[in-house]
């Protein structure tokens, strides 16, 4: 699995250096700093370290090494009709994380897993065990778009941002395909700050970030990966 070792250990040199270069930065500090501050920068010093850090999280759910799989985005003509092609990119944004960082033996490629479900829409009725062994995977990854929007409900001149979704995993060959083996709620949010107006910041770069920050988490769920300790979604 060489795209996961070098990812993490990118990830790990990265920290090193900025963690060195903090601790090389305190030393000369504490050398031209009276006594009686020392306490204090060093309280400062590590609040500041622990902000730049980041932690390891271990896989929610690891049964996507060594099966195959296909990513299933269900979200009702709402929120389709509002936000035009955010199925296509939710598909590809998880799948390519998936394909990158699980050790999955196959998987369907997001354009022509799209192609085959826009072709027969009569998918969306069929039970999760019979679409996974009509599609020939073993997994069935499934995001059910909650919410997805961009300005808060009666407010169209203000961007507040909100997508969530439950995420559920179906296993083909268990004894129950047709129930989750695995089921998370995620939901994120975007911009960070509030007040920000339409006029400052176009609609492509809002649903952009959004809809990367969705996937990315829901994507998360199934391998080891770091996270800063700032990160604000």
């Amino acid at each position: 699995m060489p795209a996961r070792s070098t990812r993490r250990e990118s990830v790990l040199i990265s920290r090193a250096v900025r963690m060195f270069s903090l601790l090389a930065a305190g030393v000369a500090m504490l050398l031209v700093v009276p006594g009686c501050q020392v306490v204090g920068i060093i309280g400062a010093m590590a609040q500041s370290a622990e902000e730049m850090g980041s932690t390891t999280y271990p896989a929610e759910y690891e049964g996507l090494d060594d099966h195959s799989y296909a990513v299933i985005i269900s979200a009702d003509r709402v929120i389709e009709s509002d936000n035009p092609g955010i199925t296509a990119r939710l598909t590809q944004i998880i799948d390519r994380d998936l394909r990158a960082y699980t050790r999955a033996t196959a998987h369907i490629p997001a354009g022509r897993l799209l192609s085959k479900l826009y072709a027969d829409p009569s998918w969306q009725a069929l039970p999760r065990g019979e679409l996974a062994e009509k599609l020939g995977v073993e997994r069935l990854v499934v995001v059910e778009i909650v919410e997805y929007r961009l300005h808060e409900p009666g407010n169209r001149y203000t961007w507040n941002g909100v997508a969530s979704g439950v995420v559920e995993v179906y296993e083909s060959e268990s004894g129950l395909p047709d129930d989750p083996m695995f089921e998370r709620t995620i939901a994120v949010t975007f911009p960070d700050r509030t007040g920000l107006l339409e006029e400052e910041v176009p609609e492509e770069v809002i649903t952009s970030e959004l809809s990367r920050r969705f996937g990315e988490r829901i994507a998360w769920l199934f391998y080891e990966h770091e996270e800063a300790n700032a990160i604000t979604y």
